[in-house]
């Protein structure tokens, strides 16, 4: 028997020569569940002879070892797909899983609550789940199924391994670089209200202030540029004696640069403005962004790694951040 000169052999084939069922030829191949002695022997000669290669992504569902790693960002719409935070975690993630033969795909997780959890518990091909922007709520509708192949970007829980930037050390270290610098009355622009791991941050900053007396000036903030510049507009109306603008992240910091120069304030002259992530574009802006890093790359290869590989992670994985201190602060 042979097969066809324009396509390779299949398993089909293999079960076609050597005399038994697909089922058979299937188990032999993969080495798992019964066959006589025969039978193995047939099957594999057919295999030698037609040059069976069997599918490597085929193998994974047959031992239910997946064939890709799921990125699942929760959010309050669609749109935190296309956040540069979230395609970071997925570029990591395909860099760890091309030498496994491992795809990515890419999954939004509503506030409100989906049925898309369950739906990648049931899924063969789902090797293991990153999650972003995790939180308790989302932690706790965890389907006991995906228990042991989850790894979390931000908080984690007794049976899910997080790994984290430490970014209350990384604001820490911001804020006192601004008190250093002689500013003392600060404003902070937080993170959204939902996200657990952006509280460390808001309790540097209350820390701080109520160790150096200092007045409190928390504004809302939901990591936009957008939201940067209203929180600039809203910062020096409300305190027009403000001298310094701390946001937790870079692009609601470059948000109040604009913000800023909009009512023709001087930065860092009369404000001073600082961030955190690090992202390319803060050394770029007018004036470069004085910021902490956030090496997003590198927690998201580790816990993409803890996946693949099928390893037990430490239940906390933590990531120092440091200070970047440049013109606008």
């Amino acid at each position: 028997m042979t097969t066809r000169a324009d396509r390779p052999a299949t398993l089909d084939d293999v079960a076609r020569l050597a005399g038994v069922s697909r089922s058979t030829a299937s188990r032999v191949i993969a080495g798992t569940g019964f066959a006589s002695t025969a039978a193995r022997s047939r099957v594999t000669a057919a295999a030698d002879q037609l040059g069976y290669v069997p599918d490597p992504a085929a193998r994974a569902l047959v031992r239910g070892a997946g064939v890709r790693l799921a990125v699942a960002a929760s959010g309050e719409s669609a749109a935190v797909l296309d956040d540069p935070y979230v395609e970071q975690v997925v570029a990591a993630a395909a860099r760890v899983g091309g030498p496994y033969g491992l795809g990515v795909s890419l999954h939004w997780l509503p506030l409100a609550g989906s049925t898309e959890l369950q739906r990648l518990a049931e899924d063969r091909g789902v090797r293991g789940v990153v999650l972003v922007n995790t939180t308790e709520p989302l932690l706790a509708a965890l389907p006991r199924s995906l228990r042991g192949r989850v790894a979390s970007l931000g908080v984690g829980s007794a049976d899910v391994p997080s790994f984290d930037v430490d970014n209350g050390g990384g604001a820490t270290q911001v804020l006192r670089h601004l008190y250093a610098s002689g500013r003392r009355r600060i404003a902070m622009v937080a993170g959204p209200h939902w996200l657990p791991c952006t509280q460390r941050s808001v309790r540097a900053y209350e820390r701080l202030a109520r160790d150096a007396g200092l007045p409190v000036r928390l504004l809302p903030g939901d990591f936009t540029a957008e939201r940067g510049r209203a929180a600039a507009r809203e910062a020096v109306r409300r305190w027009p004696d403000t001298d310094a603008i701390f946001a937790v992240s870079d692009p609601t910091a470059l948000g109040v640069l604009a913000g800023l120069r909009g009512h023709g304030i001087d930065v860092p002259g009369d404000v001073a403005v600082a961030g955190f992530d690090d992202i390319p574009l803060a050394a770029l802006s007018a004036p470069a962004l004085t910021t902490a890093s956030h090496p997003v790359g590198r927690i998201a290869t580790a816990a993409a790694t803890a996946l693949a590989e099928g390893a037990r992670a430490a239940p906390i994985t933590t990531f120092p951040s440091v200070l970047i201190p440049r013109e606008s602060a």
